[in-house]
């Protein structure tokens, strides 16, 4: 009889010799998530590459990640037709204007789509608050005064895009307090645009 055939004892590459650095395993994940998570996994491999041990992908000192649960069945709501005036009472108006699906209104590419938690208040005076959840879609092509998501030195940031006179990017705070200073992009620096924010929300209770 041969003894060909089969698994051999300590056979194949060793555990953790991959592009990781440490063994792996698999998992399902959904569909229209596999460019956001494709996007951490690389960010991982280069933190390796250059010699960082830490498990974290990222340092998020001032943001949360999350990536949305995509329902496949959509919450309708009614949508009011009356615009209601802040700080002065108007008469109810019953009349729908139509059926709202949050999801729908606050995403237009679910796979690229993901969000963000603020931590830290240097956008407060665009009304980005601490807590506040911010949508960040990666398929938009960031352009000049956009509020966009960037990684700057493998650490996520929340700022408005500007550029300088030499061209070269900057990353504007929105607190009047002048407690944040501009964040000048230069040649040696890791920086890359993650997305582009395209709005936000908050709840009271």
């Amino acid at each position: 009889m041969s003894n060909r055939g089969g698994k051999r004892e300590n056979a194949g590459r060793p555990r953790g010799q991959g592009k990781f650095g440490e063994p792996t395993t698999t998992m399902r994940i959904p569909e229209s998530q596999t460019a956001t998570i494709k996007s951490f996994l690389e960010a991982f491999q280069r933190k390796r590459a250059n010699g960082d041990r830490d498990t974290s992908v990222v340092n998020i000192e001032e943001n949360e990640l999350l990536i949305p649960e995509i329902s496949a069945q959509p919450t309708l709501l009614p949508l009011f037709a009356t615009k209601v005036a802040a700080g002065f009472p108007s008469p109810a108006d019953d009349h729908v204007e139509k059926r709202l699906d949050v999801s729908e209104f606050l995403i237009d590419h679910a796979a690229s789509t993901f969000f963000v938690t603020i931590k830290g208040d240097s956008m407060i005076d665009v009304g980005l608050l601490p807590e506040d959840k911010v949508v960040v879609d990666r398929s938009r092509t960031p352009g000049m005064g956009d509020i966009v998501l960037a990684v700057v030195d493998r650490e996520f940031t929340i700022k408005i895009l500007d550029y300088g006179a030499n061209k070269m990017p900057r990353l504007m705070p929105a607190n009047s307090s002048g407690a944040y200073r501009p964040i000048y992009i230069r040649p040696d620096m890791q920086f890359e645009i993650f997305g582009v924010v395209i709005g936000s929300f908050r709840r009271f209770k």
